[in-house]
């Protein structure tokens, strides 16, 4: 995600300073949730639903264009519009759609169909550009891709085409094999650490994200179409993860490796919730119900590493207590997901307590909008409201709606 790297520099120098994010199985019983999880009273109207429907209303107000795309921030850069803020609130509309809001497949698809302008069409693999403006100039002039951007485009287009029909559901699997083929064939997994995939076409840094994601978009299209290719690509993606990435003593997985060799041990919470689930869809796209156990081991080591009992919220890293939106509301989506495998309710505490303390924490009560980055306490909160926060929170609220 384009702008995680100025976030890797950061991190760098203060750490620099310092030293000197198929079939239900019943659950395991070690793998069995944390039954400290906090409980709370299921509303009879969920106002989750009520939550992700004013966080739209604050995107068409202010981040929606005449052209269908989405800028990235309506202050400080609205001109500007970056592929996986896009494909975030097209991953949002989805998940509207989904829950019966039928109207959100109308912006859906008109923003699948702007994606166009982040396609390289100059080349026979194509590929998502990271960057364009948002009436689709300059597309190119970042000449970097993305894999984590391509992969997550893939697995959006995925839940799109789970509630679409015709030729719009047609198109929607059309591209997320597309976005599969260019993993494929752009040369980014390579036999450096003896394969995983770069974080983008400059090939500095292998992360457990870009990773993750790709895993996830081969297994769930080789459940759909049983192309051996799929298979044999995310079972090789989960072995090169597992062996390079995995912290056998926390039980998660770490931030990444560099291309002179370092590992970078911070665990984020996004890291690991993509994890969760690249778990649960790899098992149920090859039968195999030890994934699920897998996937229930990695959200309790979520929760016993990541999880802040004192302010009830999933923290950005484990080198960064902070809390932010998309990054760390991914946590909520591991949780719900894990409760949708195994039907255990403790998950959905979680999910649950996070989207509330990002609520308190961030939400703008006055435009539903949300603030990037701030304390667990709330303490030297951002003043900007970046696109993709916006996405993630009405998704997470209209799939958490389901269940509170």
């Amino acid at each position: 995600m384009r702008n995680f790297l100025f976030y890797g520099l950061w991190l760098i120098v203060a750490a620099t300073l310092v030293t000197a994010c198929g079939d239900k199985q019943s659950p395991s019983p070690v793998a069995e949730p944390d039954t400290t999880t906090p409980t709370v009273p299921t509303p009879t109207v969920s106002r989750y639903r009520t939550a992700a429907q004013k966080s739209h209303a604050y995107v068409l107000a202010n981040l929606l264009t005449p052209y269908k795309s989405y800028r990235v921030n309506a202050t400080t850069d609205p001109t500007s519009a970056f592929e996986w803020y896009n494909t975030s609130q097209i991953y949002a509309d989805a998940a509207m759609v989904s829950i019966g809001e039928t109207s959100h497949a109308t912006y859906m698809n008109d923003s699948f169909n702007w994606m166009s302008h982040f396609w390289d069409d100059t080349s026979p693999i194509g590929g998502y550009f990271g960057f364009v403006r948002v009436d689709g100039s300059e597309k190119g002039s970042d000449s970097l891709k993305y894999i984590d951007d391509n992969a997550l485009s893939g697995v959006v287009y995925l839940d799109a085409y789970e509630v679409s029909t015709g030729a719009m559901k047609a198109a929607y699997l059309d591209k997320a094999k597309a976005c599969a083929n260019w993993l494929i064939k752009s040369g980014a997994w390579d036999t450096t650490f003896d394969g995983g995939f770069w974080w983008n076409t400059a090939k500095t840094v292998k992360p457990t994200q870009s990773n993750g994601l790709a895993m996830q978009l081969f297994a769930r299209l080789y459940a759909l179409t049983g192309e051996a290719v799929y298979r044999e690509w995310a079972t090789a993606v989960d072995k090169w993860l597992s062996t390079k990435l995995y912290e056998s003593s926390t039980g998660l997985f770490v931030w990444q490796i560099d291309r002179a060799g370092k590992r970078f041990t911070e665990k984020f919470t996004y890291d690991n919730a993509i994890m969760v689930e690249a778990f649960l869809v790899y098992g149920q796209a090859m039968k195999d119900p030890s994934y699920l156990v897998k996937a229930q081991a990695l959200g309790n080591a979520m929760n016993r590493t990541l999880w802040d009992k004192t302010h009830n919220v999933y923290i950005f890293n484990t080198s960064d207590l902070r809390v932010t939106p998309a990054w760390c509301g991914w946590g909520s989506q591991a949780m719900i997901k894990l409760y949708e495998a195994d039907q255990n309710t403790a998950w959905l505490g979680y999910a649950q307590g996070n989207i509330d303390a990002i609520n308190t924490v961030l939400r703008d009560p006055a435009s539903h909008g949300y603030y990037q980055f701030a304390s667990l306490n709330g303490a030297g909160r951002y003043a900007n409201i970046e696109g993709v926060d916006v996405a993630w929170m009405q998704r997470i609220q209209a799939l958490l709606s389901t269940y509170r």
